[in-house]
């Protein structure tokens, strides 16, 4: 993933959120949008808080995961963030979303219980 040093500095101090966040293959490249609180207190300037980052990945990869996006209509979801030898990774799934009745149902339960719904 290609990052800022201040983004990594946030990471590592466990300041990252991996909710509603999803990756994109687009033109031979993969890109996340992870939402990232990267303010630390030896930023001087305010980093990008929730921008498309860059995943380097190798070209077949890049290949077998826009083939399983077209082709089954499945969306990449960032699991979870790592360090590995000094960098950051990311542990990316293929998810199915949800239907329009499977989303209606999900409301009406939420209602029924007094829960705000999640979109």
């Amino acid at each position: 993933m290609a990052l800022v040093g201040t983004e990594v500095k946030a990471i590592r101090e466990g300041r990252v959120n991996l909710r509603d966040s999803f990756a994109k293959s687009k033109a031979g490249t993969c890109t996340s949008t992870t939402s990232t609180s990267a303010r630390t207190a030896a930023a001087a300037t305010p980093t990008r808080t929730a921008a498309a980052r860059k995943l380097l990945l190798h070209r077949h990869e890049i290949r077998k995961l826009i083939g399983k996006t077209t082709e089954r209509g499945m969306t990449l979801v960032p699991v979870r963030m790592y360090f590995k030898n000094g960098r950051v990774k990311i542990a990316i799934s293929l998810a199915k979303g949800k239907k329009d009745y499977d989303r209606r149902e999900t409301i009406k339960r939420a209602r029924s219980t007094g829960k705000p719904a999640r979109r």
